[in-house]
């Protein structure tokens, strides 16, 4: 049986990938990475140093394309609703990948969604069929991120940069069209720079395609969807930013 472990640099895939390796062993195990191209540098570290404890490498399959570059080519600025960059540049990649290089009776999926995420399972496992699915964290013991954490440091690895600035996941950089404003707030203010690439690339996207944005920001109890660039000039004017509005990743759903 050929187990794959999507491999994203989060912790939550990183501890599927263990729970995986210690039940079954690592000899038929494949890390399986999809990269955007858009990820924080220190992901690399952490997949690599997280793999090797595992006794695997990990194995990276990639488009060519940022999620700019999908965005331009599809004529449209993704959001939380319909995701172009997840679905091509790590569904259909992931999948095409799966087809070439598994049959799905002796093929099995794992994900690495928390015990706190089980509701999402249901549109994964819809997604994948036929493939068989399964997510080891949603199973006791149940673990917090703090847990894992604090698992990787007794093994000598550092959790990825972007969980000790705070971010809730370690995709794309920090940047993600399915986050919410807290998020964006935190990457505007810990990566000014990394957020000023990303609004210069969707100021250029506008320039192609009728310009909507997509962060979520009600003014005077009105819902505006505003753009990179009117949500750092909404921050700057000391426009309220609703901390608890995370958002979501959920690239595989």
């Amino acid at each position: 049986m050929k187990r794959i472990i999507s491999f994203s640099g989060g912790l939550g895939s990183y501890m599927a990938a263990q729970r995986v390796v210690d039940e079954f062993g690592a000899e038929d195990c494949t890390l399986l990475f999809t990269d955007t191209l858009t990820e924080d540098p220190d992901t690399y570290r952490f997949m690599d140093e997280s793999a090797a404890h595992l006794g695997l490498t990990v194995t990276t399959i990639k488009d060519g394309r940022d999620i700019w570059g999908v965005f331009e080519d599809v004529k449209f600025m993704g959001n939380s609703r319909v995701d172009p960059c997840s679905r091509v540049l790590k569904r259909e990649l992931a999948r095409k990948w799966m087809e070439e290089n598994t049959d799905p009776t002796d093929a099995v999926l794992y994900v690495g969604i928390g015990w706190d995420e089980i509701h999402r399972m249901d549109n994964i496992t819809k997604h994948w069929a036929p493939f068989t699915v399964e997510a080891p964290l949603t199973e006791p013991p149940y673990l917090s991120r703090n847990d894992i954490i604090e698992h990787l440091h007794d093994i000598g690895i550092e959790e990825p940069n972007l969980y000790k600035l705070g971010f809730a996941h370690n995709n794309c950089g920090g940047f993600c069209i399915k986050t919410g404003q807290a998020q964006f707030l935190k990457l505007l203010k810990t990566m000014p720079e990394r957020y000023a690439h990303h609004e210069k690339q969707q100021e250029k996207l506008f320039t192609q395609i009728k310009p909507h944005g997509f962060i979520r920001v009600t003014k005077n109890k009105k819902l505006h969807y505003l753009s990179l660039k009117e949500f750092r000039e909404y921050v700057e004017g000391s426009g309220q930013v609703d901390m608890f509005d995370i958002g979501g990743c959920g690239c595989f759903v």
